[in-house]
C-alpha cells in the first residue's frame, strides 16, 4: 500500500471524529436555542493556512499543538479565521464544520486519485469498518437520541421568549419573650411565579403573580419574604418592562410593583435578602414613600463600569391610572436618585436622595403610630467593606418630614461560606425609621445563617431581639426564633 493511500486513510478518522463532535455540539445547542437569530456571517469566511505558526492564538504549550501541526503540515486541511486566530475553545457552527470537513475531504480525494486503491487496500478499509461497526452504531444512536430530544423540547417548550421561574417561602416564628400582638407561634408563607420574557436578548418584560398569607414581628419591620395577611389571594405583584438605550443606559417602565429601592442597581448592604427580618434591608427606601401599587418610570446610567446613576419615579395611588388624575397629580408620589460605586473589589458605597409626597396620614407598621401627611426628604449613605471571607456593611439615613426629623441606621458583619459552601452567616443591628415626633425609633438585632441545602432549597434559621418602642406599652422588648425555607424552581 502506498504512502499516499495510508495518509488518506489516516485523514478519514479525523473527519469522522470532527463529524461526531460537531453533531453532538449542534444537537446540544439546539436543545437550548430553538432558532439562531444573531448569526455571525463572518464566521464562515475561513482562510487556508500553511503553517501552524500563522495561528496567533495557538502556542507550543497548548495540549493540541502537535495534532494541529500534523494536520496543517501533512494534510493542509486546517483553516483559520481572517484575523489569523483558530479559537480552539469555542463551539463550531454548522457552516464552519462544513467548510473544515470539505477541506479535509478534498485532501482525501486528491490522495486517492494520485495513488489509487488496489483490492487489498479496499479489503483493509472494509475490515476496519467492520471492526469499529459497534462504536459507529453507538455514536449514531447517541446523535439520533439527541435529535429526538431536541425535537421534543421544541414541540413541548413553554415559550420561545419566556422563562417561568418560581419561589416559595415558608416561615415558622416562635416568641421567647413576647410583646403585645406577638405572643404566639405563627406561620407565614408566600409563593411567586415570575414570567420573564425577552424579545431582543437584552430586554426583559416581567409579570409576577404572587399569593401570600401571614406575617410576624411587624413592629420591627416584619419578615422580608412575606406579605401582609392577604388570604392567599393571587395578585399581579410586578408588571414592568426594561430595555437598553445604547450600551450604558437602561430604561424601565412599570405599571405596578416598583418603588424605592426597586429603582436602584444595588442596595449595597448584603444583609438585604439573606436576612429573615426585613430590617436587614435599608428601611429608609420604603419609609414615608408611595406604595408599589402605582405606575412608574426609571433610568439606570452606567457612567463607568463601576459607577452607576439610578433615578426613578413612582405614582403610588390607585388613581394613577385614572385619566382624570394622571401620573403626575397622584396623591402619593415618590422620587429617588442614587449614585453607586460598585466595583468588584474591597470598597462599595452609595449616596441616595429621596423625596416623597403623601396626601393622607401614613400608618407606620413598626410603631402602630400614624405619621402626618406631607413631604419627606431623605438623605442616606451606604457602605460595604469586603475582606474576602467576611464583610462589614451598613447605612445611615436622615429624614425630614412634616413634624420633625429622624435618623435611622444599621450596621453589621457577615461571613460568606460559613461552615457550608454557598452559605452566609450575618449579625446586624440598627435603629429603624420613625416618622412621628412622639415615639422613639425601634431598635433591632438579628443573627441569621442562610444555608443552601440543595440547588433548589435554602434554609435560614434566625434569632431576633428588638425593642419596638410601642406607644403606651411598658415592656417593648421581645425575643424570637425563626426559620425560613425557600424553594426555587
Amino acid at each position: 500500500m502506498t504512502k499516499l493511500v495510508w495518509q488518506s486513510l489516516l485523514a478519514v478518522p479525523v473527519a469522522l471524529g470532527a463529524t461526531a463532535v460537531s453533531g453532538a455540539a449542534i444537537a446540544a445547542e439546539s436543545a437550548v436555542t430553538s432558532q439562531v437569530s444573531n448569526f455571525d456571517q463572518n464566521s464562515v469566511q475561513l482562510a487556508q493556512i500553511t503553517s501552524v505558526s500563522e495561528l496567533t492564538d495557538v502556542l507550543p504549550s497548548d495540549w493540541a499543538f502537535q495534532a494541529l501541526q500534523s494536520l496543517v503540515e501533512n494534510y493542509g486541511c486546517i483553516q483559520g479565521y481572517p484575523d489569523r486566530t483558530f479559537r480552539g475553545q469555542r463551539s463550531l457552527t454548522r457552516f464552519e464544520f462544513a467548510a473544515g470537513l470539505n477541506a479535509c475531504l478534498d485532501v482525501i480525494a486528491t490522495l486517492i486519485a494520485q495513488s489509487g486503491i488496489n483490492p487489498d487496500d479496499l479489503a483493509a478499509i472494509r475490515r476496519l469498518q467492520q471492526e469499529f461497526q459497534a462504536e459507529l452504531a453507538t455514536l449514531r444512536g447517541r446523535v439520533d437520541a439527541l435529535e429526538a430530544e431536541t425535537a421534543t423540547l421544541r414541540a413541548q417548550q413553554f415559550s420561545t421568549t419566556t422563562k417561568l421561574r418560581g419561589q416559595a417561602d415558608f416561615h415558622l416564628v416562635t416568641p421567647f419573650d413576647t410583646i403585645p400582638g406577638q405572643t404566639s407561634t405563627s406561620v407565614a408563607s408566600r409563593a411567586r411565579l415570575n414570567f420573564d420574557s425577552s424579545f431582543t436578548g437584552r430586554d426583559r418584560l416581567r409579570i409576577r403573580l404572587q399569593s401570600a398569607d401571614g406575617n410576624a414581628i411587624q413592629p420591627l419591620s416584619g419578615l422580608s419574604n412575606a406579605s401582609s395577611p392577604a388570604g392567599f389571594n393571587v395578585t399581579v405583584d410586578d408588571f414592568y418592562y426594561s430595555f437598553p438605550l445604547g450600551n450604558r443606559i437602561t430604561v424601565t417602565a412599570a405599571a405596578r410593583g416598583l418603588s424605592g429601592d426597586d429603582w436602584v442597581t444595588s442596595t449595597i448592604v448584603p444583609f438585604d435578602g439573606p436576612s429573615v427580618l426585613d430590617a436587614g434591608g435599608p428601611q429608609f427606601y420604603g419609609s414615608g414613600g408611595s406604595s408599589s401599587n402605582g405606575a412608574g418610570l426609571g433610568i439606570s446610567f452606567a457612567l463607568t463600569d463601576s459607577i452607576v446613576l439610578d433615578a426613578g419615579y413612582t405614582a403610588g395611588n390607585a388613581g394613577a391610572t385614572n385619566p382624570a388624575v394622571g401620573l403626575f397629580a397622584a396623591a402619593n408620589q415618590s422620587y429617588i436618585a442614587q449614585l453607586s460605586f460598585i466595583p468588584d473589589g474591597f470598597f462599595n458605597a452609595a449616596v441616595t436622595y429621596m423625596h416623597n409626597d403623601r396626601s393622607s396620614i401614613f400608618a407606620l407598621n413598626n410603631t402602630g403610630v400614624a405619621a402626618p401627611a406631607g413631604a419627606t426628604d431623605t438623605f442616606a449613605g451606604l457602605l460595604k467593606l469586603d475582606f474576602g471571607g467576611f464583610f462589614i456593611a451598613g447605612h445611615g439615613a436622615f429624614q425630614s418630614f412634616n413634624g420633625g426629623d429622624d435618623f435611622s441606621w444599621n450596621a453589621g458583619v457577615g461571613f460568606n461560606n460559613f461552615l457550608v459552601e454557598g452559605s452566609q452567616f450575618g449579625v446586624y443591628g440598627g435603629q429603624l425609621p420613625q416618622l412621628a415626633t412622639y415615639t422613639d425609633n425601634p431598635f433591632v438585632v438579628e443573627g441569621y445563617w442562610d444555608v443552601p441545602v440543595s440547588r433548589f432549597l435554602r434554609v435560614t434559621p434566625s434569632l431576633i431581639y428588638g425593642d419596638a418602642k410601642l406607644a403606651g406599652v411598658t415592656d417593648n422588648t421581645g425575643f424570637w426564633g425563626a426559620i425560613r425555607a425557600t424553594f426555587r424552581f
